[in-house]
């Protein structure tokens, strides 16, 4: 029986949570032995034994102190919930799983310690062994371990895990998972989701790598070990040792090397390492890693404070990553198919990744690494519910926003959030944190950022993507849809657009359910999707010119209500073609376009406008309409509160018509629309419709009028802008680009 049809045969005969999609890489998940691979890429032993695979289980209520019988089988590292499972139960707040599998430590590991490691379990996890207690485990996504010599036999021994898992109902960190999900929040994950593993290691092991390389050369490496003998380094590129150094176990190490070849995008370089402990002229442990030399930081130039990479400035695009599937939920069903997402990204033209609200297993930051693929990682949120009300409007470090998280939620956060980063903080694709999320939970914005600094000062800190602002960290970071929108310049911190697009494209047959998909904006057909997108492209290209250093893009894939992914969620179908992806983003890598202004919004300073509420007579368009008896008023028009409007004229009817003579100058560049509108507008000049745009911008943005004539001179300017619901504002203007 193949593995789709074993676990599909499973979740038949035991309580099911939801059908599923399958991907390409369902039928290969090993039944016995699923993701065989060494799960820490950066400290690699030799010896080592797998314990993913069949495990019995149980659901039991949460105050129970014992396995009762077995419900069945479960196939770790695969969440409780999920079809790869094949369980497919939802975890209540008020139960337990219990797992049990028993194991054999292979012979010749005796004279040694015997460690027992979990990459991730969610969220409170409780070890046994042959009826012994370990200990317990809190936080659902890093890895943890336990010394587990003195509990083991000869033969056959006993693990047992109990984990309990609130979800949203709790206040721990839980990314998107909620127990009733709908639009952007998903299926909720409990349990083991990430390797269970065990390895023999010497009584004063390396229990830890930390490393820096920077784009001058200089390598900075401490391993942690109660051991005080020497520590023996090797720098090699490929089979040729670059250098040797040697120094006290426990100490910080640091060395220069001369003519690297340094870590981009464009040349993902890596060279290994070889650490050993010595300890009275023995290697008592020995273990395998790698670095990638570059140095991320801020830098003012002509355009502002921008991001810059290796001495250069870069433009970081990237994906919105979410790390869903809808096999395995949190769990990719193999590496192949977690490696695959990263790889779809890089041949789709981005040259970063957004980690969004989740840590990934670490061989995931691995990929990143070999691939060339920049990495924002964000913390998972918590505690939602208790979220700060959300103001895009600047506070002062000391004006903080009221703390809703209880002390034992902000305890939970500050050492979930330490874990990711002293897990993490080795990867040299790793170039910001992201600690808040919009408002989700955010709390202590100015603390956090500081002590991210002081950890990890050789990353970028964005203290709230797209949430309250406040003087701290390196980026100021705002969130438009569809967009794109900047935030414009500010001394000492980059401008960036943490979120954008969010184009939909409903697919049939590759859909997690038949109704209420979505997107931010829905098209039709896979032709209309990827034109916007490469007008979104287009209008963002624009805006490097006022200093915007990155934007991410919404997003990688579909999840299963949201269907605004460049991928369906079964990544069986990519919507836009490879070559139209790759060429719409090398734009954002190339000379940054010069903008000049040919006919101003009211953005800066209000313009003067004809206008009128009620429908005018046919031909109003035209320069020959006269519309004497129309009011005159300041733009631009609209609502209060309408995000991103400026506000001369009020104007809160249904519909609003708008006249107003320009004095076009001399074009040298090509023209663009620069406009704001909420909602649907058509836009003529001299009488002919220019543009004609549906749903709304949250911020003004431009459009290329390639294939318009568009003549110096006097010139009429006219549109009609329709309210359809919340917020209405509507403002132009001409612009051109040069390249």
């Amino acid at each position: 029986m193949t593995g789709i049809a074993l676990a599909a045969a499973m979740i038949m005969s035991q309580p099911q949570l939801k059908a599923t999609l399958d991907t390409p890489w369902s039928a290969q998940v090993s039944q016995t032995a699923p993701y065989p691979e060494y799960p820490r890429p950066l400290m690699v032993r030799s010896e080592w034994m797998s314990l993913n695979g069949r495990w019995s289980y149980s659901i039991e209520q949460t105050e129970q102190q014992a396995m009762g019988d077995p419900d069945g089988e479960i196939l770790v590292p695969y969440p409780v919930e999920s079809f790869l499972s094949g369980v497919g139960h939802q975890v209540q707040p008020d139960e337990a799983v219990w797992y049990r599998r028993s194991f054999e430590v292979p012979e010749g590991w005796s004279d040694r310690q015997i460690q027992l490691n979990f990459e991730a379990v969610d969220w409170l996890a409780e070890v046994y062994v042959n009826g012994k207690m370990l200990g317990s485990h809190v936080g659902g996504y890093d890895p943890f371990s336990f010394d587990i010599t003195d509990a083991i036999i000869d033969g056959e021994n006993e693990l047992i895990v109990k984990v309990i898992d609130p979800t949203d109902s709790g206040f721990q960190p839980a990314g998107k998972q909620v127990l009733n999900p709908r639009g952007i929040w998903y299926t909720s994950v409990s349990g083991i989701w990430q390797s269970v593993w065990i390895e023999p290691v010497s009584k004063n092991a390396i229990d830890d790598l930390l490393i820096d390389a920077t784009a001058a050369g200089i390598v900075s490496i401490e391993a942690k070990t109660a051991s005080r003998g020497t520590l023996r380094v090797q720098l090699m590129d490929g089979s040729n040792v670059m250098t040797e150094i040697s120094g006290t176990a426990g100490g910080r190490m640091r060395f220069n090397v001369e003519n690297v070849r340094l870590w981009s995008p464009d040349t993902p370089h890596l060279y290994d390492l070889v650490v050993s402990l010595v300890e009275d002229g023995e290697v008592i442990d020995k273990v395998t890693s790698y670095c990638g030399f570059r140095t991320v930081e801020l830098k003012e130039d002509d355009y502002g404070t921008r991001i810059y990479l290796n001495g250069e400035p870069i433009f970081m695009y990237g994906t919105l990553d979410q790390g869903w599937w809808p096999d395995g939920l949190y769990t990719a069903p193999t590496d192949q198919a977690l490696r695959y997402d990263l790889e779809m990204t890089k041949l789709a033209g981005f040259n970063t990744v957004r980690k969004h609200v989740k840590v990934e297993p670490r061989r995931w930051y691995r990929h990143c690494d070999e691939l060339g693929l920049i990495v924002w990682q964000d913390m998972p949120n918590g505690d939602t519910k208790n979220s700060p009300p959300w103001n895009r409007s600047f506070r002062q470090e000391g004006d903080a926003a009221p703390t809703k998280r209880s002390k034992e939620s902000q305890e939970n956060y500050w050492d979930e959030l330490e874990q990711m980063v002293s897990t993490l903080r080795s990867h040299p694709s790793i170039c910001v944190w992201v600690p808040f999320n919009e408002a989700w939970g955010q709390f202590e914005t100015a603390k956090v950022s500081y002590w991210l600094k002081e950890q990890d000062p050789t990353r970028l800190v964005n203290p709230a993507s797209g949430g309250n602002f406040y003087s701290v960290g390196d980026i100021l970071d705002i969130h438009e849809y569809p967009g794109p929108s900047a935030p414009g310049k500010f001394d000492g911190r980059a401008s960036v657009l943490g979120e954008f697009g969010g184009l939909g494209l409903p697919l049939i047959g590759h859909l997690w359910q038949k109704d209420k998909n979505w997107g931010y904006r829905s098209f039709d057909d896979q032709q209309a999707l990827a034109e916007n997108y490469e007008k979104l492209l287009s209008s963002l290209n624009m805006l490097r010119q006022t200093g915007l250093s990155a934007a991410i893009y919404t997003q990688t894939t579909d999840v299963e209500g949201e269907v605004n992914g460049l991928m369906t969620y079964n990544r069986r179908i990519i919507k836009i073609p490879l070559n139209r992806l790759q060429k719409a983003a090398q734009q954002l890598y190339g000379p940054i376009p010069v903008v000049n202004v040919l006919v101003p919004t009211s953005q800066i300073e209000p313009q003067d406008w004809r206008y009128t509420f009620d429908a005018p007579k046919s031909g109003w368009e035209s320069p020959r309409f006269d519309d004497s008896n129309w009011s005159a008023g300041k733009g631009g028009f609209g609502t209060e509160g309408t995000p991103g409007a400026v506000i001369g004229t009020e104007w809160n009817s249904s519909d609003i018509w708008l006249r107003r003579t320009v004095e076009i100058p001399e074009i040298e560049g090509e023209p663009w629309l620069e406009i704001h509108h909420d909602e649907d507008a058509k836009v003529y000049l001299d009488g002919n419709l220019i543009a004609d745009l549906e749903g709304y911008s949250s911020g003004y943005f431009k459009i290329s009028l390639k294939g318009h004539e568009i003549r110096s001179g006097t010139a009429l300017l006219a549109v009609h802008c329709k309210q359809t619901s919340g917020g209405q504002f509507i403002d132009c203007g001409l612009v051109e680009v040069k390249r």
